[in-house]
């Protein structure tokens, strides 16, 4: 029920994209426009019985007569539009109806042949590049299955497609080209001739990002808490494949590693945050994302107090930031298919709830899920300030991602605690690796080259027998 407060709340907002208001006595024609336009939108509150320019409150005449033309305006539109029915509420002496359109509605709706969204305070006819990107938001036109009119069957890296092909179990030995064929990433055009789809591309393509642009992730990490000009950034691009395995080396060499002491003594290495749950987010950007939004890409930011991953586009379907743990909804059903083939992803579970466990577990907070202006973004926080003491002298203390004002990268703090914490006159290679045994030797190489060119480390000696000092 809606009582006089959310009423006064609602038309203290004024006349807002999500708020609106007409007369008591308003006609089916002025109803259910503003219904469509906020059913195509993200929802909101229609109001009869406020006078329009003024927000005075006018009241209805016969509430039961209004809810009957509200009632007829749903059905009015195209397809007809099932919202919660229309809910009479008093505030002081005047009546109001109060219709709600609630958010994520499954289809696009017309009214008298018009596709209407709410663009600020007014509606909007949607143009045929407006209606084809909603259409691609609610699912009743999929951008993946497109063939890329550009592309041809020779932009595909046969060597990627026979290899997956080959692992793919149930096809009984089919060609490569009819394993795509079946899975969607190749459709025949009208003379017959192979050509591949959008996910083809995303999946198998020899140069992605030439046809799609903006299918990449961009990674960073930042030394403190806001965007500076002291970062690590890494633009990953190829297939969708190739950018989660190189996602995950980043998210390796760049999440802080924290080593604790157990109840029974045994040493417990743990990432900052859960290995698991920060590529089970990676991975949920790069298969659901509206590819169909070429000027941005996923964002994979690094903070000293949280982890953040944005993605284009808004939530698909009928999925909303309340019911996003429950619901399931795909966008890109091929592309999570293929990206499941491989064992990136579970088919039939897409791992928000497993995030939140892995979250839970390790003692941090829930993951948080937002709507921004051009999309969606999914916040992993942890405040190690309130982690368990950590073993002296092995998680590096007192730099903070910086020293003497040079950001430094958590393998770079490791080598400066080894030299500063503990007293060690010289580093070597092999130190370094022994600290972070899980980071290949080429990347230990470029940090070490790095602390070099920073003026904060020099090299003594040549090759095998080389090793580094802190310049004072």
């Amino acid at each position: 029920m809606v009582d006089a407060q959310d009423i006064q709340r609602l038309i203290s907002a004024g006349r807002q994209a999500d708020v609106d208001w007409l007369p008591g006595r308003a006609p089916v024609e002025d109803i259910a426009p503003i219904l469509v336009a906020m059913a195509n939108s993200s929802g909101g509150t229609l109001l009869l019985g406020v006078a329009p320019r003024t927000d005075v409150i006018a009241g209805v005449d016969d509430a039961e007569a209004a809810i009957e033309r509200v009632l007829r305006a749903t059905l009015a539109t195209t397809p007809p539009l099932i919202i919660p029915l229309a809910e009479k509420a008093t505030i002081g002496q005047f009546s109001l109806v109060v219709v709600d359109v609630p958010r994520g509605l499954p289809h696009i709706y017309a009214y008298d042949g018009r596709f209407l969204i709410r663009e600020g305070v007014q509606n909007r006819a949607l143009d045929a590049r407006g209606l084809r990107a909603l259409l691609i938001q609610r699912g009743d036109v999929s951008f993946e299955e497109e063939v890329a009119t550009s592309a041809s069957r020779d932009d595909l890296d046969w060597d990627l497609v026979e290899a997956y092909a080959a692992d793919l179990k149930g096809f009984g030995g089919l060609a490569p080209e009819e394993v795509l064929l079946k899975r969607g990433c190749l459709v025949k055009d009208a003379e017959g001739v192979l050509r591949p789809t959008h996910a083809g591309i995303l999946l198998f393509g020899k140069a992605p990002q030439e046809i799609i642009r903006g299918s990449d992730i961009t990674a960073a990490r930042f030394a403190g808490t806001v965007m500076s000009d002291t970062f690590t950034r890494q633009d990953i691009g190829g297939t969708l494949p190739a950018q989660l395995r190189r996602a995950q080396t980043f998210l390796v060499d760049n999440l802080r590693k924290q080593v604790q002491m157990g109840a029974t003594m045994a040493r417990d290495e743990q990432f900052e945050y859960p290995m698991e749950a920060a590529r089970e987010v990676v991975v949920n950007a790069v298969a659901h994302r509206d590819y169909s939004i070429q000027g941005d890409g996923v964002r994979l930011y690094i903070f000293a107090d949280r982890m953040e991953v944005s993605s284009p586009g808004e939530l698909p379907g009928p999925v909303t930031v309340d019911n996003i743990v429950d619901e399931r909804f795909s966008r890109n059903p091929i592309i999570v298919q293929v990206l499941s083939d491989m064992g990136f992803i579970e088919r039939l579970g897409y791992g928000i709830d497993r995030v939140i466990a892995l979250m839970k577990a390790q003692s941090l907070p829930a993951p948080k899920f937002e709507e921004t202006a051009g999309g969606v973004r999914v916040t992993l926080r942890s405040d190690r300030q309130e982690e368990a003491p950590v073993e002296q002298g092995v998680l590096p203390a007192g730099f903070d991602g910086q020293y003497r004002g040079l950001e430094v990268n958590p393998r770079q703090e490791y080598a400066l605690d080894f030299l500063i914490n503990r007293g060690n006159p010289r580093i070597t290679n092999k130190d370094l690796q022994e600290l972070c045994p899980d980071v290949h030797a080429e990347t230990l190489r470029r940090d070490f080259a790095d602390l070099v060119n920073k003026g904060i480390l020099i090299k003594m000696g040549q090759k095998r027998g080389s090793y580094y000092v802190l310049k004072k």
